[in-house]
Formats: structure tokens, sequence, C-alpha cells
């Protein structure tokens, strides 16, 4: 069973994306803020990281450089209210796998975590 890390601090927003993945399978868990989800990464317990631009304490831009930084290649995908072009590319340029932009259809990110966890595999 993958493993999928959330960080969203929209509680509700995280229960839809947690509530849409278990009914697929995986086991989720929810990091509500920067320091909690990168913290939760470094565990290595996750195959995938659902990851938030704006979440509260350290930002997900700061996560997701960390992370990078260790050397830590799981998939990073990027789910952002951040719709310019400008941060769909230096999130790619800093290490994400993908980046999907809110509001979204489940099924489009649950295609996209599929795939990336598919690749992960290979």
């Amino acid at each position: 069973m993958n493993r999928i890390l959330i960080a969203e601090d929209e509680t509700r927003l995280a229960a839809f994306i947690e509530k849409g993945l278990k009914k697929y399978g995986f086991f989720t868990a929810i990091a509500p803020d920067g320091t909690q989800a990168l913290n939760m990464a470094q565990s290595g317990d996750f195959d995938l990281l659902l990851l938030d631009l704006g979440l509260p304490t350290l930002d997900g831009w700061t996560v997701l450089k960390q992370l990078r930084s260790q050397a830590d290649n799981r998939p990073i995908i990027i789910v952002t209210a951040h719709a310019d072009e400008k941060d769909r590319l230096m999130a790619l340029a800093y290490g994400a796998n993908d980046y999907v932009t809110k509001p979204f259809k489940f099924s489009e990110l649950l295609e996209r975590v599929q795939v990336h966890l598919s690749k992960e595999q290979l």
C-alpha cells in the first residue's frame, strides 16, 4: 500500500483529498503546516508528497528545497492556488515532479499520483 503525505493547511481540502485517496486504497497522513510536513517527510515513511506552497510556519517552497537538498527523490506534486506560470516553472526547477492548481478535479490529481507512483516502482 502506497503512503501519501498531504501537506495542506486548508482542513476541508485536506480531508477531501484524504477521503478520495483512501477510497482508492492509499494510506494517508495530513501535515497542516510546513514544519510538520518537513519532519514527516524526512521520516521516510511516505512514498509521495502532495505539497501546498502556502503553508504556515515553513512555506512549501522551503519544504521542497530542503527535501531536494537532502537528495530526497520521492515524487513531490505541488497542489496550490498559485496559478502563475513563473511559480510553476520555479517549482519544477526546484525539483517538483508535477504541479496542480486549485481548484482541480480529484480524478486529475488521482491520475497524477498514480503515474508518479508507477514511475517509482520501475
